[in-house]
C-alpha cells in the first residue's frame, strides 16, 4: 500500500477547491470517447484563454510544414515584436496526455515565454493517440524540430540556441525528441527543458500508486492514456526507447536539461529517476521538486507564491542556457 501524501502547498490547496469540476479533467476526459471529450476541452480552454494576459509585445502566425510521409503539419511561430535576431528558439510541444491538446492551448505558455525570455517560440500540432498511436507523434515532433533548424534563418533564430521543451506528455515527447536528436546525429539542441514530463508507461512508482484522486491527472488517467499511445504494448517489457523514455538507462550526450515536478504529481519519481540518470550521464542537470504542488498547479494557481517562483526558475535556466 502507498504512503500517504503530505498536506498540499496551502494556497495550491485553496486554488484546487475553487476550481469548478466541469474543469477538472477527472470530470471530463472520458477514454470511451475521446473526440466528444476533445470538443469539451476546446470550450474549456476557450474560456481559461479569456482570462489570460493579454502581451501586446508578441507576435505569432501559423504555418504548415511537410510532416512525415504525406501529413501536413501545422506549426505556430511566436516572436517579440520588432526584435531584431538572430534569437534564441524554444521548440514547444503541448501536453494532453498524447490524446489531448492543440496549438491554443499553450498560447498563454508560449507568449509568456517569448515576453520573458526574449526568444522565438515554436510550437507543433502533433496527431494524437489513438487515431495516431506510437510512433507518430514522435515522428511529427522530430518533423518539426528538423523543420525549425533547417529554417532558422528565416525564422530570425539562432541554429546554436534551440532548445525543445513542453508540459506533460510535450515533456515526454521532448524527451523522446532529444533522445532521437542525439542517436540520429539529428538537430543539435542547446537545452531541454520538461515540465513534469510523461516518461514512463509502467506506472509502477510510489508517485503513481499515491496520486489517485487530485482530479487533475491522477493514476486512472495516466493508465488508460498510455494504452491508448501504446495500444498491447504499453507496460511489456520490451519497448523502442523513444516510446517511454524513462526506461532509457543511458542518457549521456543529451544537452543540459532543466526538470520540474510538483510532489504530489503521479509523474514525480519518474522525473526524479530522469533526472537523477541525466546527472549519472554526465548531463548537466537541473531538478526542482515543488513541495505540495499537483500537476499543472501554475496554470490553475498562477498568482501562487510556489507558482511564481516555478516561473522564475523556468525562466533564468533558459536564459542561462541561451547565454551559454
Amino acid at each position: 500500500m502507498a504512503r500517504e501524501l503530505p498536506p498540499m502547498d496551502p494556497e495550491l490547496a485553496a486554488a484546487l477547491e475553487e476550481i469548478p469540476d466541469e474543469f477538472l479533467l477527472a470530470n471530463v476526459v472520458d477514454f470511451d470517447d475521446l473526440p466528444a471529450t476533445r470538443d469539451r476541452m476546446t470550450e474549456l480552454m476557450e474560456a481559461m484563454l479569456a482570462e489570460a494576459p493579454e502581451r501586446p509585445g508578441v507576435e505569432s502566425e501559423d504555418r504548415t510544414v511537410a510532416g512525415p510521409g504525406s501529413a501536413d503539419l501545422p506549426l505556430r511561430i511566436y516572436r517579440p515584436v520588432d526584435a531584431a535576431g538572430p534569437l534564441p528558439c524554444v521548440y514547444w510541444i503541448h501536453g494532453g496526455g498524447m490524446v489531448l491538446g492543440d496549438l491554443d492551448q499553450d498560447d498563454p505558455t508560449c507568449e509568456r515565454l517569448v515576453d520573458e525570455v526574449g526568444c522565438v517560440v515554436v510550437s507543433v500540432d502533433y496527431r494524437l493517440a489513438p487515431e495516431h498511436p506510437y510512433p507518430t507523434p514522435v515522428d511529427d515532433c522530430y518533423a518539426g524540430l528538423e523543420w525549425v533548424a533547417g529554417n532558422a534563418d528565416d525564422l530570425g533564430v539562432d541554429p546554436s540556441r534551440i532548445a525543445i521543451g513542453g508540459q506533460s506528455a510535450g515533456g515526454g515527447l521532448s524527451a523522446a525528441v532529444a533522445l532521437r536528436a542525439r542517436d540520429e546525429d539529428g538537430p543539435a539542441l542547446c537545452h531541454q527543458h520538461l515540465i513534469y514530463p510523461m516518461l514512463d508507461d509502467r506506472n509502477a512508482t510510489e508517485s503513481s500508486e499515491q496520486v489517485t484522486d487530485v482530479g487533475i491527472w491522477d493514476r486512472e488517467m495516466n493508465v488508460r492514456a498510455w494504452e491508448a499511445y501504446l495500444g498491447e504494448s504499453s507496460g511489456d517489457d520490451d519497448l523502442p526507447p523513444y516510446a517511454a523514455p524513462g526506461r532509457v538507462e543511458d542518457l549521456s550526450g543529451l544537452p543540459p536539461t532543466y526538470l520540474d515536478i510538483g510532489t504530489h504529481d503521479v509523474f514525480r519519481d519518474e522525473t526524479r529517476a530522469y533526472a537523477e540518470r541525466l546527472l549519472a550521464g554526465g548531463v548537466e542537470t537541473e531538478f526542482h521538486l515543488w513541495p505540495g504542488a499537483y500537476h499543472a498547479y501554475e496554470t490553475f494557481a498562477p498568482e501562487a507564491r510556489l507558482s511564481r517562483e516555478t516561473w522564475t526558475a523556468r525562466v533564468n535556466a533558459l536564459e542561462r542556457a541561451f547565454d551559454g
